[in-house]
């Protein structure tokens, strides 16, 4: 979210210890009541808040590339090896460019557990297969789909400011880091975030979209905020093709900013019964969105989970193995834990720098593959970390 930072880019600390051999679920990723996009079953709740043993925060691995892309933003553990995809390794994404230009980052970045980090694509905006308005500027928007199939948003601008931000695309990529397909149009409008779920040859996506009317409102507020059901086909060796798009939520709040680019609906989680849970930034809340992978019409912003208290401008959003919602905050280091009921059972610290702490700076959220820790990028120091 930072356009600039005095911080080091160097990771700081050693690696996490036992947890640098642990694998790291997606931020994005069915937790529980069905099979994860993968093929991961959750594990039963266990009692008591999910953060409540976890108090340590260590670093795992700087995700600066060889060409100099800072602010990392997306994260998803690879849970199959398949072509350079490595299981247990993770994606990471990034938004900057060398220069610190939001809206302009090219790369994604592997990360392996013990560390070891390796370009996984940077891609070429004068080269797609297909339209993505505006060019090439990689979101917390991303997922893996069976089949090594890498899916990642796009919210390009031409020189870092919102007044250049253009509506962008979803990326395909394939198991090597090549670009076979690009999806845009039809609500596509700056995907923020997303998370998936696949059943046989079918994927839902789930979108939030933070540019309709955003760059005309000047930095005022508008409430034009979407979320979008994007259903996709895969057959055999082709990417996959979108067959359907259904917008399933609409008027969160968004508004540009001189320093954090764009502010709206960031994370999101499917939970329990269907239920997406939307991290709303500009509202201060998390809100719920039922029957997510089945309803036909646009239900708003959904019913309101939680709001103030702990919450602090919400952004990154992950679904416990228990079911509870966790979130991290723009407005300080934090991360919060809110029950589906709206309860908010615990808070942990994870960025106790900058001034405020934190602010700004965590985005990918997501539960190692043990379902005992929680990694997260923090893109002012363009670092992986857990909190273990």
């Amino acid at each position: 979210m930072r356009t600039h930072s005095s911080r080091s880019t160097a990771p700081r600390g050693g690696r996490a210890g036992r947890w640098a051999r642990v694998g790291i679920a997606a931020a994005t990723t069915l937790l529980f009541g069905a099979t994860a996009p993968g093929g991961a079953v959750a594990r039963p709740a266990t009692p008591g808040p999910f953060l409540g043993p976890l108090n340590t925060v260590s670093t795992v691995a700087s995700t600066v590339p060889a060409n100099g892309d800072v602010n990392p933003y997306g994260t998803f553990t690879i849970r199959h090896s398949v072509g350079r995809l490595n299981r247990g390794n993770v994606l990471v994404s990034n938004f900057n460019n060398s220069t610190n230009l939001q809206g302009t980052g090219t790369t994604l970045v592997q990360v392996g557990p013990d560390g070891t980090t390796s370009l996984f694509a940077q891609i070429d905006p004068a080269h797609l297969p297909g339209p993505c308005p505006g060019g090439i500027g990689l979101t917390t928007a991303l997922t893996v789909l069976p089949g090594g199939w890498v899916v990642v948003g796009s919210l390009p601008t031409l020189d870092g400011t919102a007044a250049t931000a253009q509506a962008g695309c979803l990326l395909v990529l394939d198991s090597s880091g090549a670009v076979r397909e690009t999806i845009a149009g039809d609500g596509i409008n700056g995907p923020w975030d997303m998370t998936a779920v696949s059943f046989g040859d079918r994927d839902e996506l789930f979108v939030t979209n933070v540019l309709n009317g955003t760059v005309a409102g000047g930095g005022s507020v508008v409430n034009q905020g979407t979320v979008l059901r994007i259903t996709l086909c895969r057959q055999g060796d082709e990417p996959p093709q979108r067959v359907a798009t259904t917008r399933i939520g609409s008027g969160f709040g968004e508004r540009s900013d001189p320093t954090a680019l764009v502010v709206g609906p960031t994370g999101v989680g499917l939970g329990r019964d269907d239920t997406l849970f939307v991290a709303d930034t500009v509202g201060n809340r998390i809100t719920a969105i039922p029957d997510a992978l089945h309803r036909t019409g646009d239900t708003g912003t959904g019913a309101v989970v939680s709001s103030g208290g702990a919450l602090n401008g919400p952004l990154g959003l992950a679904v416990a193995p228990g079911g509870d919602v966790l979130t991290v905050n723009a407005g300080d280091g934090n991360i919060v834990e809110t029950t589906p009921t709206g309860e908010q059972v615990a808070v942990r610290t994870l960025d106790s720098s900058g001034t405020p702490p934190g602010a700004g700076a965590l985005f990918g959220l997501a539960v190692d593959l043990d379902r005992n820790a929680v990694y997260f990028v923090d893109d002012a120091t363009n670092t992986l970390n857990v909190l273990h």
